[in-house]
């Protein structure tokens, strides 16, 4: 009996490593995801001129660049069960303060930037301490500092905008692998920044000790807690590379655009989620990759590059993203009421420790006690 029991706990405790190997790569929402973005490209490529031209790969990396970098911080964060509205305000500050220090006060764009990074990572330590430490919820409190860096920003500058910045640094963000007319000169040299910082973020979230805290956090914080992850610490930490990446993202579009100003990067905030949720992050916590949150950021770029060069306009294309947006909740809530149903429809596993037939539940203690 005690076999019996031991082997079905195991069944449904590790239900997902009884598959075969390929079954558990195959059937995800991240190799989902890779797949329709394969989909969608091939469409795109047939479908719409002069999408598969390095020009158009080129200026779509260019696009979505800052999402990328964002997403990447922002996973961590939203598989703790946690939210960061206030990015795209960290980065339009940052964006501005870039532009201060360089214009106004005569600093070189390397100590500017650096100065906006640290701006950056005090802005998610703020965040981080009032989610982490104090214990309010991070909705309500991004929300609140999304509006506090905005202000701030639209505050230093006004209606103002800071175009100042020399060319060699206007350049070199867009910068391209190979000059000429090339397969890779379809590829900015920024990506190469961005391919450091996925490989460390893979690392950290899958191959790492803080990684499975992020994920046991995301499951549960109070069982975390009892098993030794520093709960508070880490969504502090969290935080705080959403806020400086944010900040890095802000730097490299005042530098894209060669205009620093206060109103940069609005509401850029719900493509970055959108694109985390698409690529399979549960926005319960809990559950997320990297490789499908790439996808889903590739996905975004893919779907907004087609429809401008079918002179789609923007607030058309918003309403496309947002769709996707509220989809992919609907398919991870969907799922998880199916896996419910199934998990509903199997013989439940008898207790460890069945109480004396001859008693009832309300008397069990009392017949322990006298036997």
């Amino acid at each position: 009996m005690t076999s019996t029991i031991e082997s079905a706990v195991d069944a449904r405790t590790y239900a997902a490593y009884s598959r075969p190997l390929w079954w558990r790569v195959v059937m995800t929402r991240e190799f989902a995801m890779i797949v329709l973005l394969g989909l969608v490209y091939l469409i795109a490529r047939g479908g719409v001129e002069n999408f598969d031209s390095p020009l158009t790969l080129y200026y779509l990396f260019l696009d979505i660049t800052p999402i990328l970098l964002i997403a990447l911080p922002m996973t961590l964060v939203i598989i703790t069960g946690e939210i960061d509205l206030s990015v795209a305000s960290v980065m339009g500050l940052s964006s501005v303060l870039v532009g201060i220090f360089h214009a106004q006060l005569g600093l070189s764009i390397p100590l500017a930037a650096v100065l906006a990074l640290v701006a950056g990572l005090v802005c998610g330590a703020f965040n981080g301490f009032l989610v982490g430490y104090v214990g309010l919820p991070s909705l309500a409190v991004t929300i609140g500092s999304l509006a506090l860096f905005r202000g701030i920003a639209v505050g230093l500058l006004g209606t103002e905008a800071i175009t100042d910045f020399p060319d060699r640094w206007t350049d070199l963000v867009k910068e391209r692998f190979v000059e000429g007319p090339s397969f890779w000169s379809g590829f900015p040299l920024v990506l190469a920044v961005v391919l450091v910082l996925i490989v460390v973020f893979v690392l950290l979230l899958h191959f790492t000790p803080f990684g499975r805290g992020v994920f046991e956090i995301g499951l549960n914080d109070q069982a975390a807690a009892f098993s030794g992850v520093d709960v508070a610490r880490t969504k502090l930490t969290l935080f705080m590379l959403t806020g400086v990446v944010s900040a890095l993202a802000g730097i490299y579009f005042a530098l894209r655009y060669g205009s620093a100003r206060g109103d940069n990067a609005e509401f850029l905030e719900l493509q970055v989620i959108a694109a985390v949720l698409l690529g399979g992050v549960s926005i319960f916590g809990g559950r997320g990759a990297l490789h499908g949150v790439i996808a889903g950021v590739l996905l975004i770029g893919v779907l907004s590059s087609a429809l401008r060069l079918e002179s789609i306009s923007s607030n058309v294309i918003n309403i496309v993203i947002g769709v996707l947006l509220v989809l992919s909740v609907i398919s991870s809530s969907l799922l998880g009421w199916v896996s419910g149903l199934r998990r509903g429809s199997t013989p439940s596993v008898p207790p460890s420790n069945p109480p004396d037939p001859g008693t009832s539940p309300g008397n069990t203690g009392t017949s322990s006690a006298s036997s």
